[in-house]
């Protein structure tokens, strides 16, 4: 038996770690439930070896709901603004390409939300095998080198909800 890890997961405006996701996601796919029964499983699961707040039912049920869909292919048009994440493992590089993405985004006059991803297994679960990498709205711009500033910011740009 698959002995539960930790995965961490976007809910309301923090990124939360919890363990069993990963099992309960994959159980829910193989028995290809559909969305809300699949929610209700995983919710459940996740339930028995973390603790949530009885005030964050819903913002839970809606991250797993939200995880669940991504794993059917089915992406969130409401996704909330520009997300960036920096994938490394805390190295030179890894740190200067977080610099070089808030002077970007300093640059193209946007904000975004920034998350520094180090742990390996989540990097791995993002599908990038080689860091530094970079990924903005859930799409990986870069992987195992570091891009020009000139590309970060055409990149950030690009997805910009202020980008005409």
């Amino acid at each position: 038996m698959d002995s539960p890890t930790q995965r961490m997961i976007r809910i309301g405006k923090s990124s939360i770690g919890l363990i069993g996701v990963d099992i309960a996601l994959n159980k829910a796919l193989a028995a290809e439930m559909p969305i809300d029964q699949a929610v209700d499983f995983i919710f459940r699961a996740v339930k028995e070896h973390n603790y949530i707040p009885s005030t964050m039912v819903e913002k839970y049920q809606e991250a797993i709901g939200r995880e669940y869909r991504k794993l059917l292919g089915i992406h969130d048009e409401k996704e909330q603004g520009l997300t960036i994440r920096i994938l490394g493992t805390g190295c030179i590089s890894c740190n200067g390409l977080q610099t070089m993405v808030i002077d970007a985004m300093e640059r193209a006059g946007v904000a975004a939300d920034i998350e520094q991803i180090h742990d390996r297994d989540e990097i791995w679960r993002l599908g990038v095998t080689s860091t530094p990498a970079l990924m903005i709205n859930g799409q990986i711009k870069v992987a195992g080198i570091k891009p020009t500033l000139a590309q970060v910011e055409g990149w950030i740009r690009e997805v910009s909800p202020d980008s005409d």
